[in-house]
């Protein structure tokens, strides 16, 4: 049971087991690389110029000078391993190289309060996948039958699509509300003009480091070696521009006007003591699916809605990432069957995530059933789907009875369309 000499609350999602990575904004208008732990945030910039990532596989990399954190994802697990293990007995309270440096501490460490996250990561390309079976069969019940909720190739392979990593925004970005075609109820001809049926998404996302060549795939055995860590994702929709567009080729604007994500990249070796088995897949897959120990990870998400009418945020859904069919070791080794080359950046979302309790469903969409069925929030009004001045806040942590390891929040506001 590791401590810190930095004070952390129990309920802090940044104990030292955690240290996520991610980038901030200096006082002189640089970006730095860091790290977290209680409410400070650790400039990685700052000691990597004092020499103390010195291992094996860091040493002289000067990894975290960069503005990003591509270049050090690329360098894959044992450079990843060997910044965890070294932050840790920096920040280990029996460690004086850091706690007895009062001119270093004073440049490492700098109060989360005073800071603005950046974008950690130039996001290259990224794919949504569609993993959560009872999300899948809730979509599935309403369009079609409960009988036919699912498509036959839902559990045959990790359905997704290609996202639009340009729009990929971070936590606190506010987002004007989209415009497109849509089709009303009442007619067989498109009109065109804001979208009134604006939804999140629940979801939680990772990031590769090292990829693959172009011809070559990525065994789903091995494919956690080239995962860097997972992130927290709200990948908004535009359900009304959905309906009418998605047919034959699936979600386009719907979907390519927003996606927000959490500042902070929670590696796996921090969720290690949380994995949990996933059950046996029916019918049987593949083989180059037929992953050997799979497994997910017991992290708690919860969404909220506030907005200027509320005295508190309202909690719209608690669910858990453990509702997961496809692991994230069958979406890597998916996505590079056909040899599709991935590379260090590049993002993966896992798709809505719905439990099986009202409750627990990950959008709007299922909460309100399709809009028959609407919210009603602690101010006594209602909603069916996301108004203008709705702030959307998502949080999800993993804990046992010592720490929690936490991802933070991923928060959005809707603003009204531009005219």
């Amino acid at each position: 049971m590791l401590t810190s000499f930095i004070p952390v609350d129990k309920e802090s999602h940044f104990p030292i087991q955690n240290l996520p990575f991610s980038a901030f904004e200096t006082e002189d208008g640089e970006i730095h690389l860091c790290s977290a732990i209680g409410d400070y945030v650790i400039d990685l910039f700052v000691l990597d110029e004092a020499g103390l990532f010195d291992g094996k596989y860091l040493k002289d990399q000067f990894a975290f000078q960069d503005s990003t954190l591509n270049f050090f994802m690329g360098l894959g697990k044992p450079a990843w391993q060997e910044a965890r293990q070294t932050l840790t007995s920096l920040l280990d309270k029996e460690n004086p190289t850091l706690r007895d440096d009062d001119l270093l501490r004073s440049r490492v460490f700098v109060p989360m309060e005073d800071v603005e996250m950046i974008m950690p990561v130039e996001i290259g390309d990224y794919t949504d996948f569609y993993s959560s079976e009872q999300h899948a069969f809730n979509v599935g019940s309403m369009f079609r039958d409960p009988d036919n909720a699912l498509m036959p190739n839902w559990k045959h392979l990790p359905v997704g699509y290609h996202g639009r990593a340009s729009s990929i925004v971070l936590s606190g970005t506010d987002l004007h509300r989209p415009k497109g075609q849509t089709i009303p109820n009442d007619s067989d001809q498109p009109v065109f003009g804001d979208s009134k049926l604006l939804d999140f998404e629940l979801e939680v996302g990772f990031f590769t480091g090292p990829g693959n060549e172009l011809g070559d795939t990525i065994s789903v055995d091995n494919a956690e070696d080239h995962i860097f860590g997972m992130v927290l994702v709200n990948d908004w929709s535009a359900r009304d521009i959905q309906k009418w567009e998605y047919q034959p080729l699936g979600p386009f604007l719907a979907k390519n006007w927003a996606t927000s994500i959490s500042p902070w990249i929670v590696t796996l070796d921090a969720l290690s003591p949380f994995r949990l088995d996933m059950p046996e897949q029916d019918p049987e897959v593949l083989p180059y699916l037929n992953q050997k120990n799979r497994s997910t990870f017991d992290i708690n998400l919860e969404v909220y809605l506030d907005n200027e009418n509320l005295n508190e945020p309202h909690k719209l859904a608690t669910s858990n990432y453990k509702h997961m069919y496809w692991s994230m070791a069958q979406q890597l080794a998916h996505q590079t069957v056909t040899g599709c080359n991935v590379r260090p950046g590049d993002m993966y979302a896992s798709g809505t995530i719905s439990g099986n309790t009202e409750d627990s469903y990950g959008s709007m969409l299922e909460l309100t059933w399709k809009g028959s069925k609407p919210v009603q929030l602690n101010d006594g009004s209602e909603r069916k789907f996301i108004q203008d001045g709705d702030n959307i806040i998502m949080t999800g942590y993993a804990e046992n009875d010592d720490y929690r390891i936490g991802f933070g929040a991923v928060e959005g506001k809707i603003l009204p369309s531009k005219k």
